[in-house]
């Protein structure tokens, strides 16, 4: 079945075109970036990589301080059936949670996955900047 599996993932790459799905995740990763950037200018959340010519197109780590990253990371699952990544090699671990943004991922996915992020932000208290969702939606509607 792994076999099948993957035959269907190239067949799924062929079809698009390697440059068009590189081209993708770099795009869903400005839109990640995007939000991002407005909910850091208050309160503790920052991403890992504070420069973006350094960043994962596939995948975003971010830190919230803790226990938020746990926090954030239960009520988005419980509440909504979003798992977002827990946080691999960072002391402490319930501080940090990631989002992948590589494979079959698209635009709305991706935005449901901010606008889940969102809600649970406002949900348990965690301050954070505002405009995310409109800065993610400006960014997916950009050329670049």
């Amino acid at each position: 079945h792994h076999l099948y599996g993957l035959r269907t993932a190239l067949d799924m790459i062929k079809a698009e075109g390697l440059d068009n799905v590189f081209a993708r995740h770099e795009k869903l990763a400005q839109i990640i970036w995007a939000a991002f950037d407005q909910w850091s200018k208050q309160g503790p959340m920052h991403l890992n990589i504070a420069d973006p010519a350094h960043r994962s197109h596939a995948v975003t780590s971010v830190g919230i301080g803790s226990p938020n990253g746990d926090a954030l990371r239960k009520w988005c699952e419980t509440e909504c059936g979003l798992t977002l990544g827990i946080g691999l090699g960072r002391d402490p671990a319930d501080a940090y949670f990631r989002i992948g943004h590589m494979g079959h991922v698209n635009a709305h996915m991706i935005m449901g996955v901010l606008g889940t992020i969102d809600a649970g932000l406002k949900a348990l208290g965690i301050p954070h900047g505002e405009g995310a969702l409109a800065a993610a939606a400006a960014a997916l509607a950009s050329r670049t």
